[in-house]
């Protein structure tokens, strides 16, 4: 069988990132494993992307997409290979709306992850990472991706290098943050001083932090507060990681609308800073965000009146 490692390694050879993909690709070649087989059929592949029960079904579909590209790289070598139909699966094409963190939610779960089991550098690494998100809107791969190398604490910048779409740009940050990472870097180094990897994120044994761990370890933190329901078993719906994101770029919309900024003049910036493709997605904030929708609202109101005056 043609490994899914084989495949995605020739599409990062063509600059795509492909973290979830693999680790997708991973759980379903163990699945075929335990199923006894080598050979990649429509019905197993409608099995296996529809477990576990109780997810969106937006996430089956996209699981069932990748298996899809899979056999159809697979079927040249293999011609038993059944590439599973489009639209088997519903495939809801809606952004979550975001949820936009208060400023004591932010301070409360930072103080959540300080109390976390497994050493101080559990602890610190988590806050560290939930204050970096909220003070710079950075993706959370973005975050656990930095290296020692690319936060500059003396030049208060950080290199975001191969982000989405393979671009890299640099992220200015204030002092308060940059005393921040200072602290968690000096308690980094002396609880470590021998660590196997570069990361500026660390977990205690000394590696980088996996995006699943940090997912999942932010959802257990987010129960407690009442972010998001107590299941067994489960860390529930609720507001991520990527939220704080969505936080940061609405909290600066709102405060250019409410100083008069013109907004529209300063949107490549934001979209600049953030690292989006074109202005477009920046805008999508304004419709996803009620508050922000109410100011363009106003704003585009108030100039109508004017230009009728």
């Amino acid at each position: 069988m043609c490994t899914p490692l084989l495949v995605l390694s020739i599409r990062r050879a063509l600059g795509t990132q492909l973290k979830w993909p693999e680790s997708v690709l991973r759980q379903f070649v163990d699945f075929l494993i335990a199923e006894q087989t080598d050979v990649v059929t429509i019905a197993l592949a409608l099995r296996w992307a529809c477990l576990p029960g109780g997810l969106q079904p937006a996430t089956y579909a996209r699981r069932l997409g990748i298996v899809r590209g899979f056999a159809s790289w697979l079927r040249a070598s293999d011609p038993r290979t059944e590439i599973p139909p489009r639209h088997l699966l519903p495939t809801p094409h809606r952004r979550p709306t975001p949820y936009i963190y208060r400023p004591e939610e932010v301070s409360a779960l930072m103080g959540a992850a300080r109390q976390l089991n497994g050493g101080l550098l559990q602890g610190a690494t988590f806050e560290t990472l939930i204050g970096l998100l909220a003070a710079t809107g950075l993706r959370p791969g973005e975050a656990l991706k930095l290296s020692v190398d690319d936060v500059d604490l003396h030049a208060q910048v950080l290199m975001i290098q191969g982000s989405k779409g393979g671009k890299s740009r640099l992220v200015p940050i204030t002092p308060s943050t940059t005393a921040g990472l200072a602290q968690y870097a000096e308690q980094r180094d002396r609880l470590l001083p021998q660590r196997k990897t570069s990361a500026f994120l660390l977990t205690p044994q000394g590696t980088s932090v996996p995006g699943d761990r940090a997912r999942k370890t932010f959802a257990r933190l987010c129960q407690p507060l009442g972010l998001r329901p107590r299941q067994p078993g489960r860390s529930g719906r609720g507001p991520r990681l990527q939220d704080f994101r969505h936080t940061f770029a609405t909290r600066q919309l709102i405060a250019w609308y409410r100083n008069g900024e013109d907004v529209n003049r300063l949107m490549p910036q934001l979209t600049t800073y953030l690292g989006h493709a074109s202005p477009r997605e920046t805008y999508w904030y304004l419709q996803a965000v009620p508050e922000l929708l109410a100011l363009a609202s106003e704003r585009l109101l108030a100039h109508q009146g004017g230009e009728r005056s």
